[in-house]
């Protein structure tokens, strides 16, 4: 039975039991969709994934734990009929809001908006229990199961708690000291920062735009040729574009999630895990070259991702959990020192032919974060079509602006090509 506690990141992504902060991961199909197929597959992913048979206690210990549930209930269904091309979008931001905090209710749902002729499926996760990685793995998981019911899933072991993710030669001791170091450092820094009442007050949003094939193909070829990643370009218009939209207000720095799967090998592509360290990316004051930008942001973040010891940021987060309420409430009142949190997940690896239907298309993950800048973009490649979502906040960065950002920034991405 799976007892543990929340890790700092997850808690961070938690925030309490009163605040959702859900992930909704979309698909469009075409054909036709059997209700009973859901459920055999809804079952057959819940034993897999533990994560998806717990709930979280914040009432017994000093800090909520995940506990697994002998009695979980089956993860819901919701049925709508399909009447536009946009009620997925409507389904989305009804989600953001609605929490997990139903007693033997697992962590997940799937809302289905069932048209004759397309579908849209609706994921939707708390953000404490899941990454972009995870979404693509339970929708990959849901298609092949709904097309063949009786394929198998094979479960695996959750871990105990990020000791298991140490190296042989990690000396806990000297770590401990270095800890407690920052563990001082951030208390003294929170200490500092005067109490802001400053909080969202207004409507999340999310704008999604898709790119046809021909410009896609223009964006990464173009990459090729200037021996740029589609990352760096994608960072380097989105940055540009705050700085033409909002003047002097712009910040010029992007943060960027990055899969942890890459530095912890253990932590495999389908198994459910919420946390991605960032690394922040910089543009330079004078420079107006989106080229010259995405070269000097490609360099920036080799030389960041190749300094990142994931396996100690696990752990030294460990060692951060009396100060996680301070962090939350900084989170919730601080204009933060970046202009948008950007996540590319790059090309999606979902099969788009099936006997009963045909994958369509992948929306991008929309999410409502709580904290005062909510500024997310969400990138993501499927069926030769870029594809994008930019999340905000009405308080924060009013919707005209952030639309007139999202076109300043798809133009000097397809100009600069």
């Amino acid at each position: 039975m799976m007892k543990r506690r929340l890790m700092m990141v997850e808690r961070i992504m938690y925030v309490d039991s009163k605040t959702p902060v859900n992930c909704i991961f979309t698909a469009k199909v075409s054909g036709q969709l059997l209700e009973e197929n859901f459920r055999i597959a809804l079952d057959k992913i819940q034993q897999k994934h533990t994560l998806l048979r717990v709930s979280i206690d914040e009432e017994t210990e000093q800090y909520p734990f995940f506990i697994e549930e002998k009695e979980i209930s089956p993860i819901p269904l919701r049925i709508v009929q399909r009447q536009t091309e946009n009620d997925w979008l409507y389904e989305s931001e009804t989600e953001w809001f609605r929490l997990f905090d139903e007693d033997k209710k697992p962590l997940a749902r799937l809302v289905w908006v069932k048209g004759k002729e397309f579908s849209e499926i609706l994921w939707v996760m708390p953000h404490c229990i899941s990454d972009g990685t995870t979404g693509v793995t339970l929708m990959r998981e849901l298609l092949q199961l709904l097309d063949n019911p009786a394929a198998e899933l094979l479960p695996y072991e959750p871990f105990e708690s990020v000791n298991d993710f140490l190296p042989s030669d990690f000396n806990a001791t000297t770590k401990k000291f270095k800890a407690r170091l920052y563990l001082m450092f951030a208390r003294f820094f929170f200490m500092l920062q005067s109490k802001s009442k400053k909080r969202n007050l207004g409507k999340n949003y999310a704008l999604h735009r898709k790119l046809d094939p021909k410009t896609t193909a223009q964006i990464t070829e173009k990459c090729k040729a200037n021996g740029i990643s589609v990352h760096a370009l994608l960072c380097a218009s989105f940055m540009q574009a705050f700085r033409e939209v909002q003047g002097e207000k712009a910040k010029g720095k992007v943060i960027s999630p990055v899969d942890v799967r890459h530095f912890i090998p253990e932590i495999k592509q389908d198994h459910l895990f919420a946390f991605a360290p960032t690394v922040e990316l910089s543009i330079k004051k004078g420079n107006h070259s989106v080229l010259d930008n995405a070269k000097e942001i490609k360099k920036e973040l080799f030389e960041k991702i190749n300094k990142m010891e994931a396996r100690e940021l696990l752990w030294m987060g460990e060692q951060m959990h009396p100060i996680v309420e301070r962090m939350i409430s900084l989170l919730k009142s601080s204009n933060g020192g970046h202009d948008v949190t950007l996540s590319n997940m790059g090309k999606i690896d979902i099969p788009s032919d099936y006997q009963h239907f045909k994958l369509e298309t992948i929306i991008s993950p929309t999410v409502a974060f709580p904290w005062l800048n909510s500024n997310t973009l969400v990138a993501s490649t499927y069926n030769r079509q870029m594809d994008f979502t930019f999340m905000s906040n009405e308080h924060f960065l009013p919707k005209e602006e952030a639309m007139k950002i999202k076109d300043k920034a798809l133009e000097l991405l397809t100009t600069s090509v």
